[in-house]
């Protein structure tokens, strides 16, 4: 069964509203926008997959519901085609908005059954001059608007102007969801307090059931979170959650599984939940016993200093990739330090850095910006330098890199923060090291005077983390 839809009350649906105003004003004369969100989707034989909406137009209309289009106008109108009332299907389904109360809930202007979308787009895109939509985000979209646009062009001969540009909406939905409005960092805020509660509770979990003796298994940590996330209102995890316990946190897209916890290593937990369309994204790397060994708490405090520094360089006016960098620099010097890279094969770490050495250890980015979607959208480009670009020759792949000037951070962007390390068995590192995956990951929102992690509710100290899990 798909899932019961939520719409906003009347005084919920301003800020939809006013998003749904700065996008008219930003067509252009005669121009006009159309957005469906996602269909529902089978998962087997008679029964679908949980249903999700598409992001951009939720951003757009706070309307949850599926098989539903919104179009917007340049003189600032919108027209939402949705399921229509229906007695039956919503014995089945769960109670439908249907279009009359539409306008007064979701403050559209004109609402219509969806059924009539085919009839009457043609004539809303008779003498408009561009026409908008999400490029390449739903299947058969562009072939859809082209059946529309065929049968404006067919009345022609009747004094009918068809568009004559089609451009990417993303182009201006993303630079709008970039920047997190009050209304949607209260929300994300929120969502943040219920993951971190979520680790907590995995973290104790872990530690109770070993001191007790039991069989602990991976599912056993994934359950916790799915119970704190549901317990607290969250409608979903925003993706699927990583509960990897010892060498399986050398994978870094590994799902939570049936592999056994044991006392002595380390569990890495990355997840987070959804809430009224936002995700959060924290993961902890613990102890599965409540105690750090030596050499893991070596990795975890280099690990952490790592991520300080990142956090330290997260402030308006730096760079999206200086965080990275920073985080680098630190990790790179500590791998030469504990000899997880050569010195003298490896040489400085200026050397180190230039040449990816670090690769081994270290694959991925140390962030990606955070909203409705878990990799949100945005462009990492800074707008106003993309015309600048320089090459250069990746060290490790030979591939040829074109370089744009990193994104400038303002108030208002969100982006995660998490480095990591990962040693897996190399006769080139000490052994007492290997099957060792670490990473930490925190939210941040980007002030007026540096950034908030709004995922602190969970400890990141090694030692606080010890105490938790002692209690």
């Amino acid at each position: 069964m798909t899932s019961i839809p939520v719409s906003p009350s009347p005084a919920e649906a301003a800020p939809y509203a006013q998003r749904r105003a700065r996008v008219a004003a930003q067509l252009g004369a005669g121009g006009i926008a159309i957005v469906p969100t996602a269909p529902a989707q089978a998962r087997n034989r008679d029964s679908d997959f949980l249903y999700r909406h598409d992001s951009y137009f939720y951003y757009l209309t706070g309307f949850s519901e599926p098989n539903a289009w919104l179009v917007i106008t340049a003189d600032g109108r919108s027209r939402l085609f949705c399921q229509p009332k229906d007695l039956e299907r919503e014995i089945w389904d769960g109670i439908r908005l249907g279009p009359d109360a539409a306008p007064h809930t979701l403050g559209v202007d004109e609402a219509a059954p969806v059924d009539a979308l085919d009839a009457q787009m043609p004539r809303l895109l008779e003498n408009k001059t561009t026409v908008w939509y999400p490029f390449a985000t739903h299947a058969g979209l562009h072939e859809r608007i082209d059946g529309w646009l065929h049968q404006v062009r067919a009345r022609v001969r009747y004094g009918a102007l068809a568009p004559e540009s089609q451009r990417d909406l993303c182009a201006i939905l993303d630079e709008m969801r970039l920047i997190k409005d009050a209304h949607e960092l209260d929300i994300m805020r929120r969502a943040a307090r219920i993951s971190a509660g979520a680790h907590v509770r995995a973290m104790q979990r872990s530690a109770a059931m070993l001191r007790a003796g039991l069989d602990v298994r991976e599912y056993h940590l994934d359950a916790e979170l799915l119970h704190e996330f549901r317990q607290h209102g969250s409608q979903y995890p925003a993706y699927g959650s990583i509960v990897a316990a010892g060498a399986n946190a050398c994978v870094l897209h590994y799902r939570a599984d049936n592999a056994p916890i044991r006392d002595g290593e380390l569990v890495l937990i990355d997840a987070g939940c959804e809430l009224d369309g936002y995700a959060s994204d924290i993961t902890r790397t613990f102890p599965a016993n409540g105690r750090f060994t030596g050499p893991q708490r070596a990795l975890y405090e280099l690990v952490l200093a790592s991520q300080q520094a990142a956090i330290d360089a997260t402030r308006p006016g730096a760079r999206f990739t200086d965080p990275h960098e920073a985080t680098v620099k630190v990790l790179t010097q500590g791998m030469l330090d504990l000899g997880l890279l050569d010195k003298n094969q490896h040489g400085t770490l200026d050397d180190a850095i230039a040449n990816r050495h670090y690769f081994a250890h270290y694959m991925h980015r140390t962030g990606h910006w955070l909203g409705m979607d878990v990799h949100d959208c945005g462009s990492y480009v800074e707008p106003s330098e993309i015309g600048q670009v320089s090459e250069r020759r990746d060290p490790l792949s030979g591939e040829v890199i074109k370089d744009r000037p990193s994104r400038i951070l303002r108030p208002g962007m969100v982006l995660t923060i998490e480095p990591g390390l990962y040693v897996r068995p190399s006769e080139k590192v000490p052994r007492e090291f290997w099957n060792i995956g670490i990473r930490i990951e925190d939210d941040a929102i980007v002030t007026d005077a540096g950034c908030e992690l709004i995922t602190r509710d969970v400890p990141v100290a090694a030692e606080a983390i010890e105490a938790l899990m002692r209690a």
